[in-house]
């Protein structure tokens, strides 16, 4: 079980390598606006209004969402509108329906959105430290409450999946990308035998894979899930845990970490300080994107909007992209030459191709 979870990962790092080899996209290089289908019906905004995940809609990220807006009022002359959610299915309809300009989401709600409207496309990327698309990736883990992973040892120093079977799981959403697709993805593969399909996954019960199926709407609802001991084992991923969670045991992003929420740490995890977890799988994910609806944003602010997020001076705003030392919370750690860079809708292939089991 343990090669069959390390061949997943390297699937994935593979078609990560095959679709920055056709877009190694900086600062500096290709266009979403210039590149894509820009076909629109020509009734545009006065106002920009970005709708924003669950993950990226707590209070702790206010100020990264204030001073992004801030950057896009000064670009383009027009008021910002943030647009908070609880659900991301909220979040792909608005922005695939035109009552949202811009959008941070993850690749497979981009996917989704852009089946429903082919003028939903990327604008940028984070970027790796590289300050490329070529490690432009985040981690979906696969978790349990620490004291509980010996159940999931495969008695070689190392963790499978083979006991997930009748437990309660939780997933995030099943329109996230690393809180649903990609550990589906890799539990079918670790099952062959078992006939799985994402859509068989999605519900627990008798005669059913796992026992109970709970969706925690967010990568920290995921995480609250499983330390209240709703769920045995969670999905959820790094980059929406960061700021509040910290490696206390291993190496972040590496099998086997123990992991502890923060003394100070913010809804929803206020009173749960020192609760721990143990991640039993890791998985490298696409990056997600801010994505564009150019059916109701002008070309003039799409250039505005591509100009200022690949700015130097966005890219270097410590409330948008804080240092890996600092306590402050922000959307995304500074590590390297890491910024926003442009990326194609064919950058998301590998996405779609997991999202088709």
């Amino acid at each position: 079980m343990k090669n069959v979870l390390s061949k997943i990962a390297l699937l994935s790092m593979s078609a990560l390598a095959l679709a920055a080899c056709g877009n190694s996209g900086s600062a500096t290089e290709g266009s979403a606006t210039g590149t894509e289908s820009t076909a629109t019906t020509g009734e545009y905004t006065d106002t920009i209004t970005i709708v924003w995940y669950p993950n990226e809609s707590g209070n702790d990220m206010e100020a990264s969402r204030e001073a992004i807006g801030s950057y896009i009022e000064e670009a383009t002359g027009k008021k910002v509108e943030h647009q908070l959610t609880t659900d991301y299915a909220i979040a792909i309809e608005a922005i695939a329906n035109g009552q949202a300009n811009l959008a941070f989401m993850g690749a497979q709600g981009y996917v989704e959105a852009h089946d429903k409207n082919e003028n939903v496309i990327p604008l940028v990327v984070p970027s790796g430290e590289s300050g490329t698309l070529e490690d432009a990736i985040y981690y979906s883990w696969i978790n349990v409450k620490k004291g509980n992973e010996e159940a999931y040892s495969d008695g070689n120093g190392g963790y499978s999946l083979d006991n997930i079977q009748g437990k309660r799981f939780s997933f995030v959403s099943n329109s996230s990308t690393s809180g649903f697709v990609v550990p589906t993805s890799g539990i079918i593969a670790a099952f062959p035998d078992e006939e799985l399909t994402q859509e068989l996954l999605m519900e627990g019960g008798e005669g059913k894979f796992f026992s109970e199926v709970l969706f925690g709407g967010s990568h920290q609802g995921s995480a609250v899930n499983l330390l209240t001991d709703r769920a045995d084992v969670a999905a959820f991923c790094d980059t929406a845990l960061i700021n509040y969670v910290e490696a206390v045991d291993g190496e972040k992003n590496a099998v086997g970490t123990t992991y502890a929420v923060k003394e100070d740490a913010a809804d929803p995890f206020t009173g749960m300080a020192g609760q721990e977890f143990v991640s039993i799988s890791v998985t490298p994910v696409l990056n997600a994107p801010m994505v564009i609806n150019n059916d109701v944003t002008s070309p003039e602010d799409q250039e505005a909007l591509e100009a200022i997020f690949t700015s130097e001076e966005m890219n270097n705003d410590p409330s948008i992209w804080k240092d890996p030392e600092s306590e402050e919370s922000a959307l995304f750690e500074k590590e390297g030459e890491s910024q926003f860079v442009t990326a194609v809708d064919a950058w998301f292939d590998p996405i779609r191709a997991l999202s088709a089991k």
